[in-house]
This record gives structure tokens, sequence and C-alpha cells, in this order.
């Protein structure tokens, strides 16, 4: 099961967010099992769009947590 996110970066802020994202928030999701499918930016709006894959059968609460602890 895929999740779509998607959040609105404060203005001038997007390339900050882009390289934490990359470097450390998409790799902790990995190492739990839940890899990052797609990222994209909408500048136009400020919004960073990503999609992060849920194995088949999840439970998708229980990922969740094991990824904030």
């Amino acid at each position: 099961m895929d999740q779509m996110r998607s959040y609105t970066i404060n203005k001038g802020m997007m390339e900050s967010w882009v390289k934490l994202f990359e470097s450390g928030i998409k790799p902790a999701h990995e190492a739990v099992g839940m890899p990052v499918v797609a990222t994209w930016v909408n500048m136009d709006h400020n919004q960073f769009i990503w999609v992060r894959r849920f194995p088949e059968g999840a439970d998708i609460p229980a990922k969740e947590d094991e990824f904030r602890n």
C-alpha cells in the first residue's frame, strides 16, 4: 500500500527541507521497511509531495510507531 503525503514548506526553506528529507527522513523510513518511492516539489505552492510504501498486510500504525521510536 502506498501513502501520498503533502507538506507546505515555509517560503525560502525548500532547499533546506529537501536536504533534510534526503539525508535523514528518507533513510529513516527505509530503515524500518517503509521505502520512499517518489518525491517531487510544487514550487508554485511551496509544496513537497512524497509517497511512501508499506509492506503488503502491514499494520500501518505499528510501522509509524516503529519509525517514531
